[in-house]
């Protein structure tokens, strides 16, 4: 079992920053990969970004150039960095862990956009 705990969300207005983090704990060797999902009301669950134990990272097209996903292996952590907010970027935001994704899954956390 893997848990994982996010922290950082909050509201910001639109054109902002927030970075958002995943601490994750217990059977952490099994874990290969990490990402972040996101959902908005009435819309479904969709990938943002994720990270490889090697360090590849992919992104979705809607976040490119905006949000930047990393991780500090020393301390099992994994960071979503968002700039240049747009209200559509509003959702509850979920760490993913495990060797394949989707695996194991954090408790959200909201982002919210709007001035």
């Amino acid at each position: 079992q893997v848990q994982l705990v996010e922290s950082g969300g909050g509201l910001v207005q639109p054109g902002g920053s927030l970075r958002l983090s995943c601490a994750a704990s217990g059977s952490i060797f099994s874990i290969y990969a990490m990402g972040w999902y996101r959902q908005a009301p009435g819309k479904q669950r969709e990938l943002v970004a994720s990270i490889t134990s090697g360090g590849r990272t992919n992104y979705a097209d809607f976040v490119k150039g905006r949000f930047t996903i990393s991780k500090n292996n020393a301390k099992n952590t994994t960071y979503l960095q968002m700039n240049s907010l747009k209200s559509e970027d509003t959702a509850v935001y979920y760490c993913n862990a495990g060797f394949y994704l989707p695996g194991y899954w954090g408790q959200g956390t909201q982002v919210t956009v709007s001035s």
